[in-house]
């Protein structure tokens, strides 16, 4: 999504705000679905701590599009960056320190290896590194996927049961599982064949945009999602 196309957006969406005054932490919003969840949360009023790995300038240009938005450098595989994304928080937009601060997570960060290896030509250090940042930073079933579909069916888990323990809190946790997206992640390492073979899989006969991802997590954020709790949402135009 092109920084003219970010600001259009956040300055584009009706002037309904159910968002405003509270603060979303959305990771890996360099580029991507990420890019595209961080513009929508801004347009619903949102004040955005956009949490990146290695894209500064990408993320620093999508802060400066936004109006209230901070970029910070963090791993999420590592406690002291996540903490990092909660600290920017509370000192940019003075909302309370640590996880009680922010109002709003998207834990959108991932990797997938590019070289698309079956499990047994997995190396161990490739399933690290997926594991690292797509599981414990926080729905692909073609063979080759391995590593990637573990992380992924290991998250949809994970949000079921963070829903049963935030029971009381009022706090809700739900999966957004997005098919074949048109991303830089998505085509690295692709054919021309394979890419075609996910657009005829699709009953819609495309791939998905970060557009058609960024208003579902939008919904989910606001209160008018409250009774939709430890869900997995697919929005993938129908592949199944």
């Amino acid at each position: 999504m092109a920084d003219a196309d970010v600001a259009a957006v956040a300055a584009g969406e009706g002037s309904s705000q159910p968002l405003a005054g509270r603060v979303a932490i959305v990771t890996g919003a360099s580029r991507g679905i990420g890019r595209a969840i961080a513009a929508h949360l801004s347009a619903l009023g949102a004040s955005l701590v956009l949490g990146y790995a290695s894209r500064s300038d990408e993320a620093d240009a999508l802060a400066a599009s936004l109006p209230r938005a901070v970029a910070v450098r963090a791993d999420v595989s590592d406690e002291a960056g996540v903490r990092s994304l909660f600290d920017a928080a509370a000192s940019s937009f003075g909302c309370g320190a640590g996880a009680a601060g922010a109002h709003i997570l998207v834990a959108n960060a991932g990797v997938l290896d590019d070289k698309y290896p079956t499990v047994a030509d997995t190396a161990t250090e490739d399933f690290d590194r997926v594991v690292a940042v797509n599981l414990r930073g926080a729905f692909l079933r073609p063979p080759r996927y391995a590593a990637y579909t573990a992380t992924k069916a290991a998250v949809e888990a994970l949000v079921r049961t963070m829903a049963k323990e935030l029971k009381g809190t009022r706090i809700t946790a739900n999966c957004v599982a997005p098919g074949a997206t048109a991303t830089e992640m998505f085509f690295a390492g692709k054919s021309e064949e394979m890419v075609r073979n996910s657009v005829v899989s699709n009953p819609m006969e495309r791939l998905g945009e970060p557009g058609d991802i960024a208003p579902v997590v939008g919904f989910l954020c606001t209160d008018a999602a409250e009774w939709v709790n430890g869900q997995v949402i697919r929005a993938n135009g129908g592949y199944v």
